[in-house]
């Protein structure tokens, strides 16, 4: 009887933990079938292109309407903060001449700051550096783009605002969004200036700060099937650097070393 007991009592236990676990196992898969459709919908949800926007505007309507973000605080000694500009897509269309509401909408998701780095998510298309001591404000953009991140990289005398922005539709699929080549933008806070970074057709895929520089490298994401989007699983990237104050733009690898590797890989080499 104990044992048929203590036999029943190990069942009881090791089912309680297989239900534990199917539990937490359900809870992780709902989790991660939100997310990547949150970050399928932060893709699809860019700004109409040109194409479409002249289809709206010779019928008088829109689609899309601005939303302003609530202000981070970037620096805090000189109270200038920064307000993400983002967008909603209508259910319908309407009257371009009709009445605009505008309702603030709260980030959907903001890292924890640290002391050297900060960055925000959110789907903007264009962003408002705000001096509070000054009362002044200054958008970045005058022309229609469409971004997920800005990144805020401080030093001991600057504070500069990182963009990886799409501009144009290349991917020709009717919205301006990230699956369109990016292009990078640095805003100096000190300066008050804004830099463009790219190379024509092709696709900024990541940056990174040299160690305790400005000058940045950039990983290039290569189009080699000319369709106007860049494929990381199966295009390749270069890798070049950037120098902040000239803004020239060089290459990391040299030439020889470029044709040595891609013979070793392919087997030309003898």
């Amino acid at each position: 009887m104990k044992i048929e007991k203590y036999n029943q009592r190990i069942l009881a236990v090791l089912g309680t933990v297989g239900v534990i676990f199917l539990i937490v196992a359900l809870i992780a898969f709902i989790s991660i079938t939100i997310m990547e459709h949150r970050s399928y919908d932060d893709v699809e949800t860019g700004i109409l292109s040109d194409e479409k926007i002249e289809e709206l505007q010779k019928e008088n309507k829109r689609e899309q309407v601005i939303s302003y973000e609530n202000p981070r605080l970037i620096d805090t000694l000189n109270s200038v903060y920064i307000i993400p500009v983002s967008h909603k897509t209508l259910n319908d269309q309407e009257d371009i001449n009709g009445l605009l509401n505008l309702t603030k909408a709260s980030s959907s998701y903001e890292k924890n700051d640290t002391r050297y780095s900060r960055q925000y998510y959110g789907a903007f298309n264009n962003l408002i550096v705000y001096d509070s001591k000054n009362d002044s404000n200054k958008k970045l953009f005058d022309k229609r783009v469409n971004f997920n991140q800005i990144k805020a990289e401080y030093f001991e005398d600057d504070i500069l605002l990182l963009m990886r922005v799409s501009e144009k539709d290349t991917y020709k699929d009717g919205v301006i969004n990230l699956l369109d080549f990016k292009t990078l933008y640095i805003y100096s806070l000190g300066k008050k200036e804004l830099k463009k970074v790219g190379i024509e057709g092709m696709d900024i895929f990541n940056f990174k700060f040299l160690n305790n520089e400005k000058d940045l490298t950039i990983l290039f994401g290569v189009d080699k099937n000319s369709d106007g989007k860049f494929e990381e699983y199966n295009e390749p990237t270069l890798i070049k650097k950037y120098e902040f104050e000239t803004g020239k733009m060089t290459d990391i690898v040299d030439e020889k070393i470029n044709i040595d590797l891609q013979e070793t890989l392919e087997g030309t080499k003898k």
